[in-house]
């Protein structure tokens, strides 16, 4: 059986809380801090404007081999300018739990990410783990810190 993995980021944006959770709470910005390689697009008609509980978002994308699969996430849960966690229903997980929290600090917001996630094909995906999934997860993490930054600028010492 395939273990569960874990992955945390951490960047401090010079910005207020409100400006991070309208930006981000946005499934229209999704595509804008998400690598083009992975061939990320919104199919949903009617996932609505801002992120709320029980919200529905379909995508496609292609992580392997510009092979596109079908990904459908829940948001299961909001609190306004504070967090939102968004759950994988079907997809190239076993298990996706994915939660956004924002903490106002000295200067802007906290953006703290955590993500849950278990690949499915037991001991063969644990060997996909090593070889390319960890390392791709963090390069779409890293790539976004990249776009948030040259978006929002930087905070000193972060």
């Amino acid at each position: 059986m395939s273990k569960v993995y874990s992955i945390k980021t951490v960047q401090k944006i010079p910005v207020s809380l409100a400006t991070a959770w309208d930006f981000f709470s946005s499934p229209a910005n999704l595509k804008e801090i998400t690598p083009g390689n992975l061939g990320f697009n919104i199919i949903s008609k009617y996932h609505g404007d801002k992120m709320y509980a029980g919200q529905i978002i379909e995508y496609k994308v292609s992580p392997v081999l510009n092979i596109p699969l079908y990904w459908m996430t829940e948001i299961t849960h909001v609190e306004d300018q504070q967090y939102f966690v968004d759950e994988q229903r079907y997809g190239p997980y076993s298990m996706w739990h994915h939660q956004h929290h924002f903490k106002a600090v000295e200067g802007g917001v906290e953006m703290t990410d955590i993500v849950h996630y278990k690949l499915p094909f037991w001991f063969l995906g644990d060997i996909a783990q090593g070889l390319f999934v960890r390392k791709q997860l963090q390069h779409i993490f890293d790539f976004r810190y990249k776009v948030v930054e040259q978006r929002f600028g930087s905070m000193p010492n972060s």
